[in-house]
């Protein structure tokens, strides 16, 4: 009874990932957001230049280096939206970062059930990597492709701009 309980744990942890994933892909693609008018502001803004490649010679200085240009550049873009477009990229970040902290959460349960499930039958180590790859691999996969599945089927029960219906 107690492999029943393992196994029970392993996929229920690994649903529990697949869950937010999947929640979270079809909420914030749902979200109210005036895209196309935030992409037009925030296209006309100049890309911060690169830092030298020579800063890879000292990783946490191109880290400070990046982030800092990267942190005036999203002020700059936000400085030219609306206070409407502005509200809603906070609410999109807020969505998108409630949805990943679940689904992180989510994935340190279940690599702990993967591992009492690999310590239960004394497998390799290497087995454990591969389920955690192939889990985490799969509840991607069933994000992508039922967000894909969703999108034809919604752009097939549309009429053709052409038909007389």
């Amino acid at each position: 009874m107690n492999l029943v309980f393992a196994w029970a744990g392993f996929l229920g942890a690994w649903l529990l990932v697949a869950g937010p994933l999947y929640q979270g892909a079809i909420e914030l693609l749902e979200a109210d957001i005036d895209r196309d008018a935030i992409e037009q502001t925030t296209a006309r803004l100049p890309r911060p230049d690169p830092p030298s490649p020579w800063w890879w010679l000292l990783p946490p200085v191109m880290y400070l280096i990046r982030h800092s240009r990267g942190k005036a550049y999203k002020r700059a873009a936000l400085a030219r939206l609306t206070p409407a477009q502005r509200e809603q990229f906070a609410s999109f970040l807020n969505k998108a970062t409630g949805w990943f902290t679940v689904a992180v959460g989510a994935t340190l349960l279940a690599i702990d059930q993967t591992w009492q499930v690999i310590d239960r039958y004394h497998w390799p180590m290497w087995l454990f990597w591969l389920l955690i790859v192939v889990m985490l691999g799969s509840s991607v996969l069933n994000t992508a492709v039922r967000m894909n599945h969703s999108r034809r089927e919604t752009s097939a029960a549309q009429p053709a701009e052409d038909s007389p219906l």
